[in-house]
């Protein structure tokens, strides 16, 4: 019988793949790499409440003279400057709370729509009731 008439032998390889500047892929042999850290960043609605407040700071300054001319020099609607003064309703142990809200992986924990139906709820305390219920959810 000549070798080449012979099955050849199957092998088993294992390894690890890892992505490199997302198009390449290499192939490293030994242990896979430590787990990635969770990614945190502040939320949305935190980002959009310390704006509200730098905002509402800059009016209170007299740097600018209006919402309205905020909204032009951000390149944003005035209901969108609206909207976001809206914010400043909640009562402050809640903004408080907003303020170090995280997104996890990209998660949002809420909506800056759902918080501006908190922040229309009345009083602080029907405010603080919508907020417990909501709170629960994530």
């Amino acid at each position: 019988m000549s070798p080449e008439s012979q099955p050849a032998e199957a092998v088993l390889v294992s390894a690890h793949f890892h992505r490199v500047r997302r198009a390449k892929v290499r192939l490293r042999g030994g242990a896979p790499p430590p787990p990635r850290e969770v990614a945190r960043r502040p939320a949305h609605v935190a980002r959009m409440l310390a704006l509200a407040h730098h905002v509402e700071s800059v009016i209170g300054r007299g740097l600018v003279a209006s919402a309205a001319e905020v909204a032009g020099q951000l390149c944003f609607t005035r209901a969108r400057v609206t909207h976001l003064l809206d914010l400043l309703l909640l009562a402050p142990d809640i903004q408080e709370e907003v303020l170090f809200l995280e997104a996890v992986e990209g998660e949002e924990p809420l909506s800056e729509r759902g918080l501006r139906a908190i922040a229309h709820a009345g009083t602080w305390e029907e405010q603080r009731e919508q907020w417990r219920e909501v709170k629960a959810s994530f």
